[in-house]
């Protein structure tokens, strides 16, 4: 280091390229590059104040890969906070948990410290104090399980907030707001400055409770953030699937994320995945793919119809049900309903082919 002068003087512009941000790659078969320049830095700042309620002097925990945006500590680092990083690859319920605990009881932050004692997890006889004040997550709609989990051991609201790689966090639940009320599952309201709509084809809002395309403002006119989501009479946002998630059945528009959240209600369901396939009569129709330990069965099949539609709409069922060991999913996590429609049009382009031989040999 003796070599080099003291200190550093930059040469670098606000316009010029800081870092390329890669996306999930759940719509396409890689994931494609985002060149972000230095003056993105503000962007990142909506993400830091308000999506996850860092202000200067907190301690910043986050257990994702430090290859997340949500883990990319700029903003943070911006915002006065310290970073207690660690990467596990586990979710942190589990044995991550063992692992991150010490690190979490060691650096308190100002504020109640809750016991957890789960003899199966964490031993016999042991009680951990997480002293957590903040809490946010990002990524896919939260599952009601997940969000029980945390209302039993850290105490504090789950805050969803809501972006992409292209346009930045949009949407946040403001942890640590005391004059916000949070509501589970919601993706939360816009942050300052910024107008998001939930838009029928023609450009007008829906109604609370319509599912159609999120729509941001910017540039002075409506940009797609190609996600759905539905309002509810609050203004709360509500995430519904990628736009190529949609399932139009006979003229309705149907959900696949709301269909597999109900799915995923049920008792026996492990994992849920749902996609539109081809149908003579309606256009489209659900199929649902399941990871169950029950053994499988025609009377199971029918009791997940009948589950589904007891929660939703009556038209608003998976006709088709397949269980499978696994599901697919991206590096991230997430799970791949492209791959999953790629098996389909390709059994279905099977099917057909079959078929013409069939009548061919007739």
């Amino acid at each position: 280091m003796a070599d080099f002068p003291p200190t550093y003087s930059s040469a670098t512009g606000g316009d010029d390229l800081a870092v390329f941000q890669y996306t999930s790659g759940t719509t396409r078969e890689l994931p494609a590059a985002v060149k972000h320049s230095h003056r993105a830095l503000v962007t990142l700042m909506f993400a830091a104040l308000y999506g996850t309620g860092i202000r200067p002097g907190d301690e910043f925990f986050c257990p994702s890969s430090p290859a997340w945006a949500t883990a990319f500590g700029m903003a943070r680092w911006r915002a006065g906070a310290r970073r207690h990083d660690r990467h596990v690859r586990r979710p942190l319920r589990r044995s991550a948990a063992d692992e991150s605990a010490p690190r979490l009881r060691d650096h308190e932050p100002v504020g109640g410290g809750y016991p957890l004692q789960d003899d199966e997890e964490f031993g016999e006889g042991r009680r951990l104090c997480f002293l957590i004040r903040k809490l946010s997550y990002t990524g896919e709609p939260i599952d009601s399980a997940t969000l029980e989990f945390i209302d039993q051991i850290f105490h504090v609201p789950a805050c969803s907030m809501y972006g992409t790689t292209e346009i930045g966090v949009v949407l946040v639940n403001y942890p640590g707001a005391s004059d916000y009320v949070v509501k589970p599952g919601s993706l939360g309201k816009a942050v300052p400055g910024l107008k998001l709509q939930v838009q029928q084809p023609d450009g007008t809002p829906t109604a609370p409770g319509v599912v159609r395309e999120l729509m941001l403002w910017r540039r002075n006119g409506w940009e797609t953030t190609k996600d759905l989501a539905k309002i509810d009479e609050d203004g709360y946002f509500y995430h519904a699937g990628r736009a190529d998630d949609v399932i139009i059945s006979a003229g309705w528009t149907m959900s696949a994320v709301e269909i597999e959240n109900t799915l995923l209600k049920h008792p026996d369901v492990r994992e849920a995945a749902v996609i539109g396939v081809s149908d003579a009569t309606r256009g489209q129709v659900a199929k649902a793919f399941i990871v169950s330990e029950r053994s499988p069965s025609d009377g199971y099949v029918e009791e997940l119809k009948i589950f589904t539609r007891m929660r939703l709409s009556q038209h608003e069922f998976p006709r088709h049900i397949e269980f499978v060991n696994e599901l697919p999913k991206t590096p991230a996590g997430k799970v791949n309903r492209k791959v999953l429609r790629d098996r389909e049009a390709a059994k279905a382009i099977c099917n057909a082919t079959l078929e013409e031989q069939k009548h061919a040999d007739i």
